[in-house]
C-alpha cells in the first residue's frame, strides 16, 4: 500500500488552502465580475464613450437579445424614465421638450430626449436633457400617452415607469411655473445672440440718432398654413389690416419702436406690410429649414407681434415685454377648436386682436 511521504501531504495541503483562497474571493466579488461582463457586452465600441451626447442605458425590463447600446460607464440607473415622441418643426418641439420636462418633474420621473429633438433643438440652445440611445428607445416596454394641447389634473398623477409622450403640446399651462428654468433650457448660444445683436445695433445706429429705441419682433406665420387653416381648420392667417393695426398700437404706447420683420414668406411682407412711416426692417432670411437665426433676432427684440404657430409663441415667451397676438382666427364651428384652447394658448397678459373671419365665412 502507498504512503504519501511528509512533502507530498504538504503540497497537497498548500493545493486545497489556495483553493479555498481563489473561490471565497471569486464568491465575494460576483457582482464586481459581474457588472464588468454586462458592461462589456453592452458597450463593445468604447471609442463610442466620447460622444459629446448623454447617452442613457436602463435597467431591466429591457430584452438582451443583440442590443449594443453604447453607455458612459458611471451612470446612475434612473428608477423611472420618461421621453416624448419629436414631431412637428422647431416651436412643435420646443412644446414638447418644456412639456416632457415640465410633467417629469411634477411626477418626480427622469426625463429624456430622443436623438431627432436634440438634432432640432441643441445646434440653437443649450438644452441639458440628456439623450436615449436609439437602441435603448426600441427596446423600452413604453406605455404611450397622447396629451391634449392644455394642462390636466391627471398629468400631475402619472405613475408610469417607462412612459412615452406625444402629441403637440404648447401650453403655458404646462410649464409657466417652471418659466426661468425653461427660458434656462432655451438659452440661444452665444454666437447666434451675438449676432442677432449686433444687427440690432446697427439699426439702432440707423434710425435713432442717438435716442434710445424699442425694438418689435414681427413674426408673420405662412408656408403651408395658407392652406391648412382656411381647407382643414376653417380659419386665416394674420393679413395686412391685422398686422397694421397691431404695429399701430404699439406706435400709440412706445416713442418711435422698430419693427423688425421675419417671416417664411418673406415677399408677401415686402408687398403687404406698410413702410411709409420709415420704421419697418425686414430682417428675416425666410428659411424654414434654418429657423435658428429668425428665432434668436425675435427673441433679442423687446416686444412681440406673432401672427399665428408655435414659432410666434415661444419667440414672445422668450422676448418678455409685451404681445400681441391674432385672435378668434376660426369660425366657432372649427373642429381646431376641439384641440386647441385660446385661454391656455395665449397667456392672460398678451393682447388679443381679432381675425377677419369674412374670406373663409363663405
Amino acid at each position: 500500500m502507498w504512503t504519501p511521504s511528509r512533502r507530498q501531504l504538504c503540497l497537497v495541503f498548500l493545493l486545497v488552502c489556495g483553493l479555498s483562497v481563489i473561490s471565497l474571493f471569486l464568491h465575494l466579488h460576483q457582482d464586481l465580475f459581474r457588472k464588468v461582463l454586462h458592461f462589456s457586452i453592452l458597450c463593445p465600441d468604447h471609442h463610442l464613450l466620447r460622444s459629446p451626447v448623454t447617452i442613457v442605458c436602463l435597467p431591466s425590463p429591457l430584452p438582451a437579445a443583440n442590443v449594443s447600446p453604447s453607455c458612459p460607464q458611471h451612470l446612475a440607473q434612473p428608477s423611472g424614465t420618461w421621453t416624448i415622441s419629436p414631431d412637428g418643426r422647431f416651436g412643435n418641439q420646443m412644446g414638447q421638450y418644456a412639456t416632457l420636462l415640465a410633467l417629469a418633474q411634477l411626477n418626480g420621473r427622469r426625463a429624456f430626449i430622443l436623438p431627432s429633438m436634440h438634432a432640432t433643438l441643441a445646434p440653437v440652445f443649450r438644452i441639458s436633457l440628456p439623450v436615449l440611445a436609439h437602441e435603448v428607445d426600441d427596446h423600452t416596454p413604453w406605455r404611450h400617452l397622447e396629451l391634449h394641447d392644455w394642462m390636466s389634473e391627471e398629468y400631475s398623477r402619472l405613475k408610469d415607469p417607462f412612459l412615452k409622450l406625444s402629441g403637440f403640446p404648447c401650453s403655458w399651462t404646462f410649464f409657466h411655473h417652471l418659466r426661468e428654468q425653461i427660458r434656462s433650457e432655451f438659452t440661444l448660444h452665444d454666437h447666434l445672440r451675438e449676432e442677432a445683436q449686433h444687427l440690432l445695433s446697427q439699426l439702432r445706429l440707423g434710425h435713432s440718432r442717438g435716442r434710445p429705441r424699442t425694438f418689435v419682433g414681427v413674426h408673420v406665420r405662412r408656408g403651408d398654413y395658407l392652406h391648412v387653416m382656411p381647407n382643414r381648420w376653417k380659419g386665416v392667417v394674420g393679413d395686412r389690416a391685422y398686422l397694421q393695426q397691431a404695429m399701430d398700437w404699439f406706435r400709440a404706447r412706445h416713442e418711435a419702436p422698430i419693427f423688425v420683420v421675419t417671416s417664411n414668406g418673406m415677399k408677401w411682407c415686402w408687398d403687404n406690410i406698410d413702410t411709409s412711416q420709415g420704421d419697418v426692417v425686414f430682417a428675416g432670411n425666410g428659411q424654414e429649414g434654418t429657423p435658428g437665426k429668425d428665432f434668436a433676432l425675435l427673441t433679442q427684440c423687446n416686444h412681440t407681434i406673432m401672427t399665428i404657430g408655435t414659432f410666434g409663441f415661444w419667440a414672445a415667451y422668450l422676448a418678455g415685454g409685451d404681445t400681441v397676438y391674432l385672435a378668434n382666427f376660426t369660425l366657432p364651428d372649427s373642429e381646431f377648436l376641439k384641440i386647441f384652447r385660446p385661454k391656455a394658448a395665449f397667456l392672460p397678459e398678451w393682447v388679443g386682436i381679432n381675425a377677419d373671419l369674412s374670406p373663409v365665412q363663405d
